[in-house]
């Protein structure tokens, strides 16, 4: 895209669209996502294009069930079928950014996607692995198990329905898949199988623009995804409590660096109970993130510390004209169901527990899903420095706030500050190879312990550029995820 003369956010959205090929796994056009963008005009626009609840609940029999990824060292429940769907926004979403952001032609933008679907991409050792992983949910799908042989590394994942649908909705807008023929076969197949969308629900759906949760950390802004979202507000939080860290005092990777990181995810997980219930309050950021709110929980740190798949896409693009932008879009794992015709993956977004925090078809009818998607931009002196965002279900935020830590708590370079060792607490402690072997943690924390054998997307995909003080460009795609990094 920089080369035909577009922007960042041509990149970003042709990012966006050919991940739905590259990464059908993890994310789809009928999934749901964030953009944060920071435009050469100094303006600051987050998109909220996040799936919807459902205006109604169904009276009859919802298709809806359980199912396990097995990760190696831990397993995670999830729950699928045409009831786990929610209102998309994905297609939406892309056409308002590029219409008020976009230089090039649509078309131009959504040719590699295009390209991509229709002549094949051949599977990559990760992308088997993401397979293998939801084999549960796409065994019976032609396009990722011909004749019932899921697709390995090294074989070509052809889309040939995308191609058509995105070629489609490129020229003639996405009318046709929120009111068209796509969305009433959609229609007929949730009122006929267990689904809760209406036609109602699809035609309605509009992108919300937001103004970022903006806050400092070390004097840098950091401007994140503001609620009814949850992502961004535990994320600083969180940074609020290690504010008060004099990390000169610590070794990276220590016992007593990771005893801090645990207490912080825990001591935010705290916090975080009280925050759900008002999450859809006007103020709720501004209460949440008050110095009296925080005081306790600060004060807690000092005196018990100091003292002693994600399924989920993320794309990070800085450009030499002072615009940046952080998508992150994701369709759950999918909810086993594609819209015939159209090589479109539904997402389950009511199916994950941590979106879902009252218990599964308690939703409030028609509102925006809170989620941990933090697209993520810091600031200093006003221009975008760093760009970065993950995947990785609940321990997103968690990811993020370790890769800021990082880059200046700890001012490690972009590529050690994404491959260094990641925790993650949450009743359990999870903690990747590389902290210090020395002392048992069970002994300092009490927690249920999981000690990995290898790093793992488990722990997020924290893909991040940065422009350093001297303007050079640089970034890391997270190896957990086998991301990449391309400059132009």
């Amino acid at each position: 895209m920089f080369r035909l003369g577009g922007n960042a956010f041509d990149a970003a959205i042709a990012a966006v669209l050919a991940s739905f090929v590259a990464e059908s796994m993890l994310t789809s056009a009928g999934g749901g996502g964030f953009m944060l963008a920071h435009t050469q005009e100094k303006e600051n626009i987050l998109f909220d294009f996040f799936t919807q609840t459902p205006r109604y609940k169904s009276g009859g029999k919802v298709d809806f069930y359980p199912i396990e990824f097995n990760f190696g060292d831990t397993v995670q429940t999830f729950h699928i079928g045409l009831g786990s769907m929610a209102v998309p926004g994905n297609l939406r979403g892309v056409f308002e950014i590029h219409r008020r952001l976009g230089r090039l032609p649509l078309m131009e933008v959504a040719a590699p996607a295009i390209e991509y679907a229709k002549n094949g991409l051949e599977i990559t050792e990760f992308q088997a692995y993401c397979l293998k992983l939801q084999e549960p949910i796409i065994a019976n799908l032609e396009i990722y198990a011909p004749g019932g042989k899921l697709l390995q590394a090294g074989d070509v994942l052809v889309m040939a329905d995308l191609a058509a649908t995105l070629t489609e909705v490129a020229k003639n807008g996405v009318e046709e898949f929120y009111a068209g023929d796509v969305a009433r076969q959609l229609v007929k197949d949730c009122q006929e199988k267990g689904g809760y969308l209406t036609l109602e629900d699809l035609m309605s759906y509009q992108v919300i623009v937001r103004e970022p949760l903006a806050v400092n950390y070390r004097g840098s802004t950091l401007l994140t995804n503001p609620p009814p979202s949850s992502g961004g507000s535990l994320i600083a939080f969180g940074l609020e409590l290690l504010s008060g860290v004099d990390f000169s005092l610590l070794e990276f990777g220590s016992v007593q660096h990771l005893q801090l990181l645990t207490e912080v995810m825990r001591l935010t997980n705290t916090a975080r109970s009280d925050y759900d219930a008002l999450v859809y309050d006007s103020d709720v950021a501004q209460q949440f993130l008050s110095a009296e709110n925080i005081a306790p929980y600060a004060h807690a740190l000092n005196t018990n510390v100091v003292n002693k798949w994600g399924s989920t896409t993320h794309i990070s693009v800085l450009d030499d004209e002072g615009n940046a932008a952080a998508v992150t879009t994701s369709s759950g794992e999918g909810c086993g169901y594609m819209i015939p015709g159209t090589g479109i993956m539904m997402n389950n977004m009511l199916g994950e527990d941590d979106l879902n925090p009252q218990g599964f078809h308690q939703w409030q009818a028609n509102r925006r899903i809170s989620s941990m998607m933090s697209p993520t931009i810091l600031l200093h002196n006003g221009e975008p420095e760093i760009v970065l965002g993950s995947g990785g279900s609940k321990r997103i935020r968690t990811a993020i706030l370790q890769v800021i830590s990082n880059l200046i708590d700890w001012q490690m370079s972009v590529v050690d500050a994404v491959a260094s060792p990641r925790c993650h607490w949450d009743q359990v402690l999870n903690i990747e190879p590389g902290f210090s072997p020395d002392v048992d943690m069970r002994l300092i924390t009490g927690d249920e312990l999981v000690l990995w054998t290898q790093k793992s997307l488990f722990f997020g995909g924290v893909h991040t550029v940065r422009r350093t003080t001297k303007g050079v460009m640089e970034g890391s795609g997270d190896p957990r995820r086998h991301g990449v990094v391309l400059v132009e």
